[in-house]
């Protein structure tokens, strides 16, 4: 009698990657990737398409802020020139809307060049800023672990933040993922070297740019609702105003 696939030791792992409970053994890793705990946070790949909202973002930014995201205190018309320059073909940009579709935080990865024009980049360096009103809430971390999961589906060998040494949040983050962290002065740079890409990687990350495309969506026509509502409720007080009043 013949041995089920399950069971033959001679099973190449190729073939064992493929059986239904390698499967599901990658679901479940790729679920844990993707919400590490139950707070699950919409993040969403940005295209030029969403540069207003980009700017938008980063000018409400304060001077401090600014100042830490991008090592000196920006101006708006500097925000401005960085915004028209994001290259979404080479590089990812994604942030995280609330319902109003005011985008609070985002993050800029920004892929070095690659060693050869035939070849994928091997190592990327990691930005992000969170409105001080959406502080408190591990947005921050919560971006990161989209950008180490970005990076690794594509070949990236190393995830490289270069920061103030005073952004204690940031490097604390880097910390806590493993990187290696150098100081020299006032400038600090964390270097995280990423695992190889996996089945689980890759399902986690489809995973995730579904769920937030339909939060994002469903964002999208509930404003439309309510600027509808709005739309009506102004008519109808205009009616109202100009209702003529009986005479007693």
């Amino acid at each position: 009698m013949g041995m089920s696939e399950s069971t033959n030791p001679k099973s190449s792992p190729a073939d064992q990657e493929k059986s239904p409970s390698s499967l599901g053994a990658a679901i479940d890793q790729a679920v844990a990737l993707v919400m590490p705990s139950w707070a699950w946070v919409p993040i969403r790949s940005l295209a030029p398409r969403h540069r207003s909202r980009i700017a938008a973002h980063l000018t409400e930014l304060d001077e401090r802020d600014r100042y830490l995201r991008f090592g000196y205190p920006a101006t708006d018309a500097q925000i401005a020139k960085y915004v028209d320059t994001l290259d979404f073909e080479r590089d990812e940009v994604f942030g995280i809307f609330n319902r109003r579709l005011q985008l609070i935080a985002m993050a800029h990865l920004a892929n070095a060049p690659a060693p050869r024009p035939d070849e994928r980049p091997t190592m990327a360096e990691f930005g992000a800023s969170v409105l001080s009103r959406a502080r408190g809430r591990g947005y921050g971390e919560r971006l990161f672990e989209h950008a180490v999961l970005h990076a690794r589906n594509r070949g990236v060998e190393t995830l490289l933040i270069h920061a103030l040494s005073e952004n204690i949040a940031m490097l604390k983050i880097a910390r806590k993922a493993g990187a290696v962290v150098e100081r020299e002065g006032s400038e600090t740079e964390a270097r995280l070297k990423l695992p190889p890409v996996t089945i689980a990687t890759r399902v986690g990350e489809l995973m995730e740019e579904q769920a937030a495309e339909i939060d994002y969506q469903f964002k999208v026509q509930a404003n439309r609702v309510n600027e509808f509502l709005e739309a009506l409720t102004e008519v109808k007080t205009n009616i109202n105003g100009k209702a003529p009043v009986a005479s007693e």
